[in-house]
């Protein structure tokens, strides 16, 4: 009896046509015509009712699928698809009103999906989500309203209730940027086409000449040898330490497009770590705070992006500020190779550049250390506002002068040999790949 309650409902409409009885019954008490006509529509009402009971109850059960077909996992950032699969077994044609029980993290109330389907007929219907944040993301219950053509009764179904989702890292921007390196077409996603400005790679083979080598590379002793022109054949360096470092202090918290900072960090380090990986080059992973958190040793095993992928899927932001002392006592420690340094982070201003700056110097003597930082886009939107008032007038000035401090820092770093990227938080990832290529065209690595 309680189930039957629970998924036992009378259309709005229906109320309406009570609604509508009633006046008439009133209406009855001053004229018996009225009242024999309020009679008799009830009468009809009452045996529509009953056989749209019957139609719509009778087997409801085995009557109606339904399904939510969610992905294993979602990619934070990225749109995800997710899909909701209806049979109607009914012999007739159903309405159908469908309620997903979307996890609270989206902060989606109003969500529903109608659609009539024919005897026998199956339908799929897609709808987007956009996760902000990593971790478990609850699905509730597929709620499947139906109804009769006669449109008195509703019955709701339940399915797929309380399927948990995981939300990890973008792993779709990582697989888009690894579909474009392998076709070599990377400069669709704005990265750069470097030329190459250096010879400092390693020998790979001699060969044949053809038409178009570089006479540099001719091989005059295996030429002698053969009697036709040979070539040294040489190869990027491989097997270079590329280490993508995560300040997870407070200053990444800040948001932007509902996601933060520490978020487009991790994203941009799943996508770099795997374009070295596919370079040839080791990828590596530190996170740290007050302490440090995780050090994933640089690699290029088969296993290492899950690794990576893992680790970076449990960081969170604390509300102390960073200890840059810690993580250079850290990486003197346990990385003795020179490596690419990719240090995530952001300054609050000139000020808390200065609190880090004689670490930064330390490391670039022994590494190649590159800080990447952000630009405020919405301070940067201020300054193309019209100032009108003097409130206006102050706000303008009062972000000429951080976004001048923030210049001011790349200038600074560049003064002491330290690789330094201005970033929006949406051109991240290009920017970090295009300073990669860039290295790695000019044999720094």
């Amino acid at each position: 009896m309680k189930n039957f309650l629970k998924s036992f409902y009378i259309n709005l409409k229906a109320y309406y046509s009570l609604g509508f009885f009633v006046v008439l019954f009133i209406l009855g008490n001053f004229f018996s015509l009225i009242f024999v006509a309020a009679k008799i529509g009830l009468l009809l009402w009452l045996s529509v009712f009953i056989v749209d009971f019957l139609l719509i109850y009778f087997g409801s059960g085995l009557k109606v699928q339904a399904r939510r077909i969610a992905p294993e996992k979602l990619s934070n950032g990225d749109e995800n698809p997710i899909t909701v699969e209806i049979t109607n077994h009914y012999p007739f044609s159903v309405d159908f009103e469908i309620v997903d029980e979307i996890p609270f993290q989206f902060q989606i109330r109003n969500f529903n999906m109608k659609l009539r389907l024919k005897a026998g007929e199956k339908k799929t219907k897609t709808y987007i989500l956009r996760p902000v944040e990593r971790g478990e993301y609850n699905f509730g219950s597929l709620n499947v309203y139906q109804s009769s053509p006669l449109g008195i009764i509703m019955y709701r179904a339940f399915f797929n209730q309380n399927q948990i989702v995981p939300v990890y890292p973008s792993f779709l921007s990582l697989r888009k940027y690894e579909l474009l390196a392998i076709s070599n077409r990377l400069t669709e996603a704005g990265v750069k086409k470097i030329r190459k400005i250096t010879n400092n790679n390693e020998f790979e083979q001699i060969r044949d000449y053809v038409q178009g080598d570089d006479f540099r590379t001719l091989n005059w002793k295996a030429t002698a040898r053969r009697q036709h022109l040979m070539v040294n054949q040489y190869q990027d360096e491989k097997s270079q330490q590329v280490f993508s470092i995560i300040d997870m202090g407070r200053t990444m918290k800040m948001p932007f497009r509902e996601m933060s900072l520490l978020d487009y960090a991790i994203n941009a380090s799943l996508v770099i770590s795997n374009i070295a990986i596919q370079k040839h080059d080791k990828a590596g992973l530190i996170t740290f705070s007050v302490d440090i958190h995780n050090f994933v040793q640089a690699d290029r095993k088969k296993t290492q992006m899950s690794k990576i992928m893992e680790v970076l899927y449990k960081q969170k932001t604390g509300f102390r500020e960073s200890n840059m002392e810690a993580l250079y006592a850290a990486i003197k420690r346990k990385i003795s190779q020179r490596s690419l340094l990719l240090i995530y982070t952001n300054f609050e201003g000139y000020i808390s550049l200065q609190r880090q700056l004689p670490y930064f110097k330390r490391l670039a003597k022994n590494h190649l250390l590159t800080v990447i930082f952000f630009e405020n886009t919405e301070i940067s939107d201020l300054l193309k506002i019209r100032a009108d008032d003097i409130e206006a007038v102050y706000q303008k000035t009062i972000a000429e002068k951080y976004l001048f401090e923030k210049r001011l820092i790349k200038q600074e770093l560049n003064k002491y040999g330290i690789h330094a990227i201005l970033t929006k938080p949406e051109n991240l990832t290009v920017n970090t790949i295009n300073k990669y290529l860039e290295f790695k065209s000019k044999g720094m690595i």
